[in-house]
């Protein structure tokens, strides 16, 4: 339940209270419930409710962490503590597994990621959003999270919230470079989030909020190679 974790000293039971506010809000939405569990088939409408599932728990979390840290003024504070966890999850193949991986107990992802909280010295409210999710059997969902706090933030702080995918990391010219390309045709200042993605054959991929802007040379030569097969 939402209600069980209770860390010393920290913001679990803060958590918790809140999270049970948008739990309730979720429910009279979807009529039921985000603790369900994962069906033991997978069909088409299986993925796509767990898809929306994982979709809800991510936004309930966001919710929570952003009225939080807003109530105690620490946005700025909570936004460099995800980046930082963000980062480490894109660097370390063993925290994607702890994070995603369903064969580890709760206690066991609860012990490792305070581990890795506790090295990286990510406290807080962000520490505890992690935490709490690690408990509640949640920690899958906390990349969405963490992407569904950055719109939040964006919308809080009236800009644009997009996402780019290069085939190669950018530099921090390039990402200048695009967020003025982006405000210019947006007319707003942009809140950018960068992937990786090595498959992309040069190009990128731009996505503002269900817009999809895509330059990349792999998706023109997918189309390409669709119309051909169409014609023949």
């Amino acid at each position: 339940m939402l209600s069980n974790p209770d860390f010393r000293g920290g913001a679990g039971p803060l958590f918790a209270s809140a999270l049970e506010k948008q739990s309730v809000q979720g429910l009279s939405k979807t009529g039921r419930a985000a603790s369900g569990a994962w069906p033991a088939s997978e069909n088409s409408d299986q993925v796509a409710d767990k898809t929306s599932l994982v979709s809800g728990v991510a936004e309930r979390y966001a919710n929570a962490l952003f009225e939080l840290a807003l109530e105690a003024g620490g946005l700025d504070a909570a936004e460099a503590d995800l980046k930082r966890f963000a980062g480490l999850i894109a660097e370390s193949d063993d925290l994607r597994r702890l994070v995603r991986s369903p064969v580890f107990s709760a206690d066991d992802q609860y012990r490792g990621i305070a581990a890795v909280l506790d090295k990286a010295e990510i406290g807080g409210l962000v520490a505890n959003l992690i935490k709490v999710a690690a408990k509640n059997r949640r920690l899958f969902a906390v990349p969405d999270m963490i992407i569904a706090f950055g719109r939040l933030l964006a919308r809080h702080r009236g800009e644009v919230s997009a996402e780019v995918t290069s085939a190669e990391p950018l530099s921090d010219k390039h990402v200048a470079e695009l967020k003025a390309a982006l405000k210019a045709s947006l007319g707003k200042d942009v809140a950018l989030k960068a992937e990786v993605d090595p498959s992309l054959i040069g190009g990128l991929i731009v996505k503002v909020g269900s817009r999809m802007i895509d330059g990349s040379l792999k998706t023109k030569l997918n189309s390409l190679k669709l119309a051909m097969k169409e014609v023949g």
